[in-house]
C-alpha cells in the first residue's frame, strides 16, 4: 500500500527494518542497538508479535517466546531510528530551504564565503564590512588614500567629499625686512589641514640690528595657498602688539606687519592664519 500522509523525500533519510529468514534460534540478533523492547515492532511470519512474549536480552538480542523453524520469516521495525542520510550535492540547497547544520559549500548561493563574508538574503556571499574600508585599532582605514566621506548629502557630490585631515608641524624659515636678522630663537611651526583648508600657528623670537623691520617673513608655510588669505599676529615681548598676517596668492609665504604700519624691532611673534589651498 501507499503511504498514509506525506512520504518521506526519496534520498535524504532511510528508516531501519531488518529481515531474518532461515534461523533455528529462539532469539534474534539485531543489527542496530536499542535501549528498550519497546523500540521495536517484531513480525513472525507477517503476524505481530506481543511485546510480553519478548525479552530484550541485551540492546542487541531479543530472545523470543519459541523457537524458529528455518522456515519463518522475522522482521525488525526499528521505531524513529534513521540509520542512512543523503548528503546533498553541491550547489542544491537554495537559501530558502536551508534548515540545520549543512556545509555552506552546498548552497547554490553565488559570490565567494569567507571568513570576512556572510549569506544575504538575495543568496549571495557579500563582505561583511564595507568595501574597500577595513578597521585598524578601532579606527576606519580606507584602501585608497583618495577614499572619503560624504558630508551632508545622502549621494555621491564631489563639493562634499571629505577625503583629507592631517595634523603636523614644520619647520620655519624667518627674513626681515628694512633690518639684518640677527637671530631666530625658539622657532615653532604647526598646523592642521582639513580638505583643502590650512590652520597654521607658528611663531619665534626674533632680533634684528641695523635698522627697524617693517615686517617679517616667514617663508616656510607647510602648503602652497590658492588663493589670498588674511590672519592674525601678536608681538608678546616688547611691545605687546597686535600685527597683520597674510599670504599672497600661489604663496608659502607669510608677512607680519603692524596694522598702523609701523616698526617692531627684536619681535616675539606668534601668528594664526587660515588659507586655503590646491
Amino acid at each position: 500500500m501507499g503511504y498514509l500522509g506525506t512520504p518521506p523525500q526519496s534520498g535524504f533519510i532511510t528508516t531501519a527494518k531488518q529481515r531474518v529468514t532461515s534461523s533455528t534460534n529462539n532469539y534474534v540478533d539485531l543489527d542496530h542497538a536499542i535501549s528498550s523492547i519497546a523500540d521495536v515492532i517484531v513480525f513472525v511470519n507477517f503476524v505481530k508479535q506481543d511485546t510480553t512474549n519478548l525479552t530484550l536480552t541485551t540492546s542487541t538480542r531479543i530472545t523470543l517466546g519459541g523457537t524458529l523453524v528455518s522456515s519463518d520469516v522475522v522482521e525488525i521495525h526499528y521505531l524513529g531510528k534513521a540509520v542512512n542520510t543523503q548528503t546533498p550535492a553541491t550547489g542544491t540547497v537554495t537559501a530558502d530551504a536551508l534548515a540545520g547544520s549543512i556545509g555552506l559549500d552546498k548552497l547554490s548561493a553565488t559570490g565567494t564565503k569567507s571568513s570576512s563574508t556572510f549569506l544575504r538574503g538575495d543568496n549571495t556571499f557579500a563582505s561583511a564590512g564595507l568595501s574597500d574600508w577595513s578597521e585598524n585599532s578601532g579606527n576606519l582605514l580606507p584602501s585608497n588614500s583618495s577614499y572619503g566621506i560624504y558630508l551632508g548629502v545622502n549621494s555621491a557630490t564631489a563639493s562634499n567629499l571629505l577625503n583629507d585631515y592631517e595634523t603636523g608641524t614644520f619647520g620655519t624659515a624667518w627674513s626681515v625686512t628694512g633690518a639684518t636678522l640677527n637671530a631666530v630663537n625658539s622657532p615653532y611651526g604647526a598646523y592642521t589641514k582639513i580638505g583643502t583648508m590650512v590652520i597654521a600657528n607658528f611663531g619665534a623670537n626674533i632680533t634684528t640690528s641695523s635698522g627697524t623691520p617693517t615686517q617679517y617673513q616667514m617663508t616656510a608655510l607647510p602648503f602652497q595657498s590658492d588663493g589670498a588669505a588674511i590672519g592674525s599676529g601678536f608681538e608678546f615681548g616688547q611691545t605687546t602688539t597686535y600685527m597683520l598676517c597674510n599670504v599672497a596668492d600661489n604663496s608659502s609665504t607669510a608677512v607680519l606687519r603692524k596694522y598702523d604700519g609701523g616698526n617692531i624691532a627684536s619681535a616675539y611673534l606668534q601668528a594664526t592664519l587660515v588659507y586655503r589651498v590646491d
